[in-house]
């Protein structure tokens, strides 16, 4: 039954990514181009206000039944100060994936279905980057 959640909440983001446009990389990169007024797409803006007010509410609704639907409690970090220096230098990294590539993991992996060459590159060289953080991890 936990899997059938999985499998269903992969399956409306994914939706929401396909309606929104956020898996059309262009859409992306003209929101990111904000020194050119003739092709700045404010769409993304609305996105991400969508998804936070949601998340938002369904953090409010999760925190106060006291546990997640699919477990018995939260398993959270032992420690509240997040700014280090992984944190800082993989969100950069992130952004200047982001902001190159036009996609993000979320998108990426439900573009996958077309089936496009770049796409496919994108995700290869995301998992590359995943496996070589954890591997540099285990080493240090």
């Amino acid at each position: 039954m936990r899997l059938l959640g999985y499998l269903l909440s992969g399956l409306v983001f994914g939706a929401g990514l396909a309606l929104s446009g956020m898996m059309n990389s262009m859409k992306v990169r003209n929101f990111l181009d904000v020194a050119s007024p003739a092709l700045w797409d404010p769409s993304l803006i609305f996105v991400m206000g969508g998804a936070m007010t949601t998340a938002f509410i369904g953090y409010r609704l999760i925190w106060r039944r006291g546990a997640p639907l699919a477990d018995s409690q939260f398993h959270l970090p032992p420690t509240a100060n997040f700014r280090d220096g992984k944190l800082i230098g993989g969100s950069a990294l992130f952004g200047v994936g982001w902001g190159l590539a036009g996609l993000c993991p979320g998108p990426a992996v439900a573009s996958l279905g077309y089936g496009a060459t770049p796409i496919l590159i994108f995700v290869a060289a995301m998992l590359v980057g995943m496996f070589g953080a954890r591997l540099v991890a285990s080493r240090g």
